[in-house]
Parts: C-alpha cells; structure tokens; sequence
C-alpha cells in the first residue's frame, strides 16, 4: 500500500547528522522544507546548533514548536555519531520532545530514490580498517526499504541480495575507497555521497507513525562495530 506523504506531512520535523563527513540540519513546517549542509568532517560540533538556530529562524519557529527530532544514528564516524546524539539528546531533554534514529545507510537511499527515481541502492559508508558499512534497499511506497539488514564487513564479504540484472543505483564513499565493490548493474550516484537529513524527514514521520519514536533515554546510536576494538588502534576516532 503507498505511503500517505500528505498526513505525514503536517508533523514539524527537525532532523540532523553528522555521522560522517557531512554536516546537516532540516526543518519539515508546514509541508516546505528548510535545510542546512556543510562538508565540514571537523567542525561538527561548532557548526550543528548554527545551523539548527538558521532553519528555526527562516521558518519562524521556536524550538518549542517542533514535534519531532530525528537523528542520525549511523553507522559512520565514532566521533560523529556521539556528536549527533548529544547534541539531539540536548535539545529534545530541555522541550520534552520525543526524538527517532534514522540510519545513515537509509537515508542515503531515500536521496537517490527521491532524486534520481532510484528503485534500487546500495549504500556505502568507508568503514576504514579495510571495511565498509553496507546496505542493500528497495523502493517500497516511495520509502528506502532495508533487505537483509545492515553489517560491516570487508569489501570481498559484502552481501549482494539485490536483483543485480536490474539497474542498482549505488551511493557512498565505500566505492572511491574500495573500486572493486562496482560490478556490472551498477550506477554511481553523485547525488548521495553523504547522507542528509532533509531525506531523513519523511523517514522519520512513517518511524514516528509506527511508534518507533522515544524519549531521550531511548537514543539508540548504532555503529555496527565494537567501539572498543576501534579506540585501542592510534590515531583513531
């Protein structure tokens, strides 16, 4: 059954991420959407509430009247998810507002789906350490669905469940970092490199519609790989 986008619609939506390279912040009021993106991998923490200040500002609004926070809960950089997930959880904790993860990987395929008519897409974070966090979606309604579910692994253990015989629009930097994931049925998206929040919205109504939407204490970031192993290697997020 499709998705009714229009009684999605009305709920005011404030989304962000900063889970990779990417730095961006979207406002659903009303139906129009205001957004904010920089590729700033280092300054996250300093540009986040800026731009959150810029979309409240254009679209009037005050914090109190948004309904809605949906975050980026990776997977992605370590630094960059604790990053989204603080600043979410400071800004719902002081409006009492319910808050609702959204997966980079999945919001990355709803960009090519929304933007190049995309039915199928394979996303691609690089994982660095010789891995790549990987997911496979079918357009469903409109809406990026997961197949199979979401891993981290090396380039060469990738699960491919997509019909390949048909175009798969692929997205990310796991293929600048690893070329040899491009096979034959793939097209390279140049418009979802980076996941962006304001693909995030309509995701994050249809989660928030199905009761999958929290308080703060259930934040949930999700990064596919044990942090510990991570921080034990220098030089690393």
């Amino acid at each position: 059954m499709p998705v009714n986008t229009d009684k999605l619609a009305p709920l005011t939506i404030l989304a962000l991420d900063t889970c990779t390279e990417s730095c961006s912040v979207a406002l659903r009021h009303h139906g129009r959407i205001y957004a904010q993106q920089a590729d700033a991998p280092r300054e996250h923490s300093q540009r986040l509430l800026p731009m959150v200040d810029a979309v409240l500002t254009e679209a009037q609004l005050s914090l109190s009247e948004v309904a809605l926070i949906a975050y980026g809960r990776g997977p992605g950089s370590f630094t960059g998810i604790r990053i989204c997930t603080s600043m979410t959880q400071g800004l719902a904790l002081g409006q009492d507002l319910p808050v609702v993860g959204i997966s980079t990987l999945q919001a990355m395929a709803q960009a090519a789906m929304d933007e190049q008519g995309a039915q199928q897409v394979v996303a691609a974070i690089d994982a660095r350490m010789g891995e790549v966090y990987w997911g496979e979606f079918v357009c469903e309604a409109g809406i990026a669905t997961l197949v199979g579910r979401e891993r981290v692994c090396a380039p060469d253990a990738v699960s491919r469940d997509l019909n390949y015989h048909c175009e798969v629009v692929a997205c990310g930097t796991g293929f600048d970092a690893y070329p040899e994931l491009v096979i034959d049925g793939m097209t390279i998206s140049s418009l979802a490199k980076f996941p962006e929040a304001k693909y995030m919205l309509t995701l994050a109504a249809l989660a928030h519609s199905k009761g999958l939407s929290t308080d703060v204490d259930g934040l949930a970031p999700v990064y596919l790989r044990d942090t510990v192993t991570w921080k034990k290697l220098p030089g690393r997020e």
